[in-house]
């Protein structure tokens, strides 16, 4: 069995996971705590402090309990906005707390850009303009390029997880661009899971989402690739 443990902040589309589980159909077990998300607001302050060093360290010991082998923060929003080298600083604390490989959302969508061979992507974001705007400088910083960002202006991640399929393929369709090999959906507080086949199909080329990418990031940290062609193209090239 492999067990790959998660922070996820607050109470919003953590029920993503355990259905990823099921569609791996494999020994991969997904332990999971919530961390306290203190103000629930996509704006800088906040998801600065959502995402702070003693945040994060209050949830490692019952994931190490658990028998996680690597850990992710399986937040994007709550990373990205500290610039690469703060995201990097972020999840090296976190790896030192916890005597674990460690990760996050932000840099899974980066290696997994890389993973399909891809250069130039869309983002179809949730969040406010500006604060998609931090994604978009993120990327940049691992040499991808966006060719469109698409913020929907929608504040706290309660809303976010109150979407279903409509709103998700809405927002895929007005974030995609001609340009972009790949359309990134990064809220974790967004339920993506069960879509994921039909929005690649509706748009006609892979599509990454943030618990999505979050798992696929945890598994690679300790080196396991798991096939699972219901989770879209990420999931569905061989070892």
């Amino acid at each position: 069995m492999t067990a790959v443990g998660l922070l996820y902040p607050g109470h919003s589309a953590e029920d993503d996971y355990p259905r990823i589980e099921m569609l791996l159909d494999s020994d991969v077990r997904l332990p999971l705590v919530h961390t306290d998300i203190g103000e629930d607001a996509h704006r800088l302050d906040a998801l600065i402090e959502m995402g702070s060093a003693p945040r994060l360290a209050a949830g490692v010991e019952e994931l190490r309990l658990a028998g996680a082998e690597a850990v992710v923060w399986a937040c994007t929003s709550g990373s990205f906005v500290l610039g690469w080298d703060g995201a990097h600083e972020q999840v090296r604390t976190l790896a030192l707390t916890a005597g674990l490989p460690a990760s996050s959302t932000s840099f899974a969508f980066a290696h997994a850009v890389r993973e399909l061979g891809a250069t130039r992507v869309a983002i179809a974001a949730t969040y406010p303009q500006d604060v998609a705007a931090y994604f978009t400088d993120f990327l940049k910083s691992s040499d991808i390029e966006v060719v469109a960002a698409r913020g929907s202006g929608i504040i706290t991640a309660a809303e976010v997880g109150t979407w279903g399929r409509d709103e998700v393929m809405a927002l895929a369709r007005a974030g995609d661009h001609p340009d972009a090999e790949v359309v990134l959906l990064p809220d974790t507080a967004l339920h993506t899971a069960q879509h994921i086949p039909e929005l690649e199909e509706v748009l006609g080329k892979p599509v990454l989402t943030a618990n999505q990418v979050t798992v696929w990031e945890g598994l690679r940290l300790v080196e396991r690739r798991v096939r699972g062609p219901k989770l879209g193209t990420l999931f569905s090239r061989r070892a």
